[in-house]
This record gives structure tokens, sequence and C-alpha cells, in this order.
């Protein structure tokens, strides 16, 4: 009785903030934020491109790398708009199901990601340990398969959470701390016991993200074995390691934001609220933008395309070719 009258009375509006204390200048704030989202979006979209109209990138890796593009745009995209309404057009109110929906897509991006840089780390690992039989390991057809996979596992593994945030009761006075919605967010705001699913969250990004990242460790230790054991001088000694430093970069450029957040939250209550939100923002924001710049400088077919587009929309270096 005590929760269905909770639940009558259940809030169905949410209220975002912006960064605490620093509301007068939140249209400052979103420059930077929003020229970040800006280069993401276009540095993602143009690695789509060159992947798609470059036919020496119609390989097992690149295909992975467009994966890693697509859910990099993905998270920007669900994300960044919802943080702009706040800071520019003070569109704090956000309605319960929206914000539960935008709940799982972030998820949902940010366990595929995960997965993706596991497959990559595992493309990396056949390249290297097995070259002559990588070729018939990582077929055009199994690749597909895997990005399949990795899809429905990102998505079907949170549909009891998003179950459990569509049948809580909110507390009337419901203000989150983010300026778009977080799972830890809208769990503290439920009147009700929240036990299993906060127990479910926790087990499931330690069976995933935190199985993804035990295996990435295995598979370079693998890597780094093999290529320790090639002749000294050897060429493809550093052509090994040099494929590899791309893929160890946007991996510690999507885990070690994913860990700070993860900290803050869960040891962090007492921190300051600047902080929480600081941290929430770099972790929708640092992958999407820098792993297209990592690629590009580190990946020479991509970066070789990159300088013939900017060169063709170059008034002066087609006047002076």
């Amino acid at each position: 009785m005590a929760l269905l009258t909770q639940a009558n009375h259940s809030t169905t509006r949410f209220t975002l903030r912006g960064f605490p204390g620093m509301e007068a200048a939140h249209c400052w704030i979103g420059i930077p934020i929003f020229s970040a989202y800006l280069f993401a979006v276009l540095g993602n979209c143009t690695i789509l491109y060159i992947i798609r109209t470059e036919p020496s990138l119609h390989q097992p890796m690149y295909y992975f790398l467009a994966m890693l593009a697509t859910t990099d745009l993905g998270l920007c995209l669900t994300t960044v708009p919802t943080v702009m309404g706040v800071l520019w057009f003070q569109l704090k109110k956000i309605s319960r199901s929206t914000c539960i929906t935008q709940i799982f897509i972030i998820h949902t991006f940010s366990f595929m990601e995960s997965a993706v840089l596991f497959a990559m780390s595992l493309d990396r690992f056949l390249a290297i340990c097995f070259p002559l039989r990588y070729a018939a390991l990582l077929t055009a057809s199994r690749v597909a398969r895997i990005g399949l996979v990795l899809l429905l596992r990102s998505t079907l593994l949170l549909i009891p959470s998003l179950y459990f945030l569509l049948q809580f009761p909110y507390c009337p006075v419901a203000i989150l701390s983010h300026s778009y919605c977080v799972h830890q967010d809208v769990i503290r705001l439920a009147c009700a016991n929240t036990t299993i699913t906060s127990f479910y969250g926790l087990t499931l990004i330690l069976l995933t993200m935190g199985s993804d990242l035990l295996f990435i460790l295995v598979s370079y230790s693998q890597i780094l074995r093999t290529v320790l054991g090639m002749s000294a001088g050897n060429e493809g000694h550093q052509k090994a390691l040099g494929t590899c430093i791309s893929h160890i970069c946007a991996v510690l450029v999507f885990y070690v934001p994913v860990l700070g957040l993860s900290i803050v939250h869960r040891f962090g209550q007492h921190a300051s609220p600047l902080l929480h939100v600081i941290m929430g923002n770099i972790y929708i924001l640092l992958p999407p933008l820098m792993n297209p710049v990592i690629y590009s400088i580190k990946t020479k077919q991509i970066y070789t395309r990159i300088l013939r587009i900017t060169s063709a929309f170059n008034p002066f270096s087609r006047k002076w070719s």
C-alpha cells in the first residue's frame, strides 16, 4: 500500500543541473563544449567516410574502427544536445521516460565501445601472433557477426536495469546533479529500495567493461611476448608495435574517464558537485573527440586521405599546384 501511494505521487519530470555555482557563466562554458562536440562529430564522420570510400581500408582492423567511430557518434549525439539545452537555453526539465531512454542509450553505446575496444585488441592479437591465419580467421562476414553479437550483448543485458528504472517511484524534488541523465543520479532519486538494481548495475559493469578490460590486458601480454620474441632489428618488430599504439591510446582515452567517473560517483559523496559534472562531461566528450585524432595521426592511409580531402577544399592549393 505504501509503495502504491508513493507511485501515485511519483514525479514524472526531472530537473537537470548545469555547472553548480557557475550558472552565470553557462553561456561561456557552452562554447568549448559545443566546439568539442562539432569537432567530434566532424572527425568521426570523416573517419567513417574515408573507411567507406578507401578500398585499401576494407580490412577487419578498419571495420572495427568504423564501429568505434559509430559508437562515439552515438554517445555524443545522445548527450551533448541535452547539455547544450541546459547551458544555452535553460531547458532543464526532462520527462522521466525521456531521461530513462537516454540512460539506456548512453549505457548501450558505452558497453558497445568497451566491447569494440576488446574486439580491436583481439584483431591485433590475431594479426601479430597468428599472421598467416589472420585473413582466414577474420573475414568480413565474421567481423559483421562479431559486431552484431556485441550490439546484442550491449542492449539485452540492460533491459532488467531499464525495467527497474521504469517501475520505481521517484521523489517529488527530483533534481539531477548532471546536465544529462546518469544512472547513478536517477537511482538516488528513487523512493524505494534500490539495493537489487544497484547490485545488478555493478555486476553488469564488472561482467562487461571489467571483463573486456581484462581480455585487452591478456591480449597485449601475448602480443608483447610475441614481439619480444622477434629477432632484434626485425622490421616486423617496429611495425607490430606501431599498429598497437593507436589502440592502446583509444583504450586509455575511454577507460580512464570511465574509471574516474565511477570512483567519483561511488566514493566521492563529499567531493564538490562541480567535480561530478566535469567528470561527466569529460566522459561523454573525450573519447569521441580524441579517437579520430589518434587514428588520423597514427594511421598513414587515413592521414594521407585527410590531407587529400583538405587540399581539395583549399583554393590556395589548387591555385599554386
